[in-house]
């Protein structure tokens, strides 16, 4: 078994059942608020811009939800993933034979990331509704080159609003979503009347995923025959990603192996989640277990967010949710890790760190650069931008424990390939990438604009 590079499931090893953590939490999620009202929403205040079983999901304390023979039958396509033992990775650190490092591996989907994961299952849901049209926002590309390909598979119109610094940074993440059939335009756009509010202040805005969202939501709100479809943050888009760590717990088995730390990039959440919520389980059940997550330095939600109750996006027109964030009014910089720069985090992975479940920490993006490359020269594949701080955290792990004289297995999830993400490595390799940590002032004003909740 120590030789053995690719662990492997069988499609009769795919889950039946998204696991659902909710019921399992040590105390309950705090309910989200209408941003109107300020009082805690119910199913009806979501059906205009969510299918039925999406909202019962969201609010589900089943701690097992099946998955549908069409939905399955869909992930065939790639799932089960490959873990990996990496070995080469392990031998270009030096490692001794008591560390070791395995790495699920995501990037083996059609549209290369983790994202098709939820996108399928929404896809479905809202086909079973009659649903003709979808709208939805992407940052880096993942999210909505996914529910492009899901939407391609049920016969959904999609229109995709991408934050405007990721459309002109990844050409080809468009390309691929006209290729599914979808239409994919900047944000913010002329199209609604959040994105002309937003360029009429600033003609020049970069975008934001909370621009985005506004737009996404606003588009859906105001058409009868469109829904709107979320890549990450809410709770049932991670529940759909835990078939990753449920199928990592089987590989780990396989390997004879248990991780003393998970480490997983942690942007909106959708993939963190995915891997770790599994092992959380198991953690909460009394295993010894570190569970980490990698953000950047440059939109710090976890490491240098407040846990308050916050809009979901700018224009203020999502429910209100409690959740560590930087402000709905935050704008980041145009960092090339897009997956990971939207203001605010998942509730659940929020809850979790209040509850000391979870750790974080922040990497720049010149350490997170400096890994993909030590990690593509010796594992072969290049990773995209996120999880290239799983990465560094991963690396930076393995090499204490060798100094320590400490035996150590670690886990970190690959979320995705990079191939749609040649410049960012194009900018690493010419020198001209920049460290970036966003200014405290800037934080500090986008704080102040925190919705007032009374007790």
């Amino acid at each position: 078994m120590s030789e053995t590079t690719k662990f492997l499931l069988s499609e009769t090893d795919l889950p039946k059942d998204w696991y659902n953590v909710s019921p399992d939490l040590p105390s309950p999620l705090p309910p989200p608020l209408h941003p109107g009202t300020k009082q805690p929403i119910g199913p009806e205040d979501l059906a205009p811009i969510f299918p039925m079983e999406i909202i019962r999901q969201e609010v589900s304390q089943d701690r097992w939800v099946p998955i549908p023979v069409e939905v399955r039958d869909i992930y065939r396509l790639w799932r089960p993933t490959p873990l990996y033992r990496a070995h080469r990775l392990e031998a270009a650190l030096d490692l001794p034979d008591r560390v070791r490092i395995f790495y699920k591996y995501e990037g083996v989907s059609p549209s290369g990331s983790h994202k098709p994961n939820t996108a399928v299952p929404q896809a479905f849901y809202n086909k079973l509704e009659g649903v003709k049209r979808i709208a939805t926002e992407t940052g880096a590309g993942q999210w909505g080159s996914s529910l492009a390909m899901a939407c391609a598979f049920f016969g959904i119109d999609l229109k995709v609003y991408m934050v405007k610094i990721s459309y002109a940074q990844k050409p080809y993440r468009r390309a691929l979503m006209e290729a599914y059939g979808a239409t994919c335009i900047p944000s913010p756009s002329m199209d609604t009347n959040a994105g002309r509010t937003i360029l009429a202040n600033d003609p020049d805005s970069t975008g934001s995923l909370g621009i985005a969202i506004s737009e996404a939501v606003e588009d859906a709100a105001t058409r009868d025959d469109t829904k709107y479809a979320l890549g990450s943050v809410l709770n049932h888009v991670l529940m759909h990603q835990t078939v990753i760590g449920q199928e990592a717990l089987k590989q780990l088995e396989m390997a004879e192996a248990w991780p003393d730390v998970v480490i997983g990039c942690a942007g909106g959440g959708s993939n963190f989640a995915g891997l770790v919520l599994p092992f959380i389980r198991e953690k909460m059940a009394g295993k010894d277990i570190r569970i980490i997550a990698a953000e950047p330095a440059a939109c710090p939600t976890l490491t240098r967010g407040t846990y308050a109750y916050d809009f979901g996006d700018t224009s203020m027109l999502t429910p209100l949710v409690k959740m560590h964030t930087l402000g709905h009014s935050f704008v980041p910089a145009g960092i090339h890790a897009g997956g990971l720069r939207y203001h605010g985090m998942a509730p659940l992975v929020s809850h979790l760190l209040e509850h000391n479940l979870i750790e974080a920490q922040a990497v720049k993006q010149r350490a997170a650069f400096e890994a993909a490359i030590t990690f593509v020269r010796s594992e072969g594949i290049l990773p995209a931008p996120e999880p290239t701080h799983a990465i560094r955290l991963t690396i930076d792990e393995a090499i204490r424990a060798k100094e320590a004289g400490e035996s150590k297995t670690i886990l970190f999830g690959l979320c995705g390939h990079g191939h749609f993400d040649l410049s960012a490595y194009d900018s690493y390799l010419s020198g001209s990438l920049q460290d970036y940590e966003h200014p405290q002032e800037a934080i500090d004003a986008a704080l102040a604009e925190l919705p007032v909740i009374s007790a």
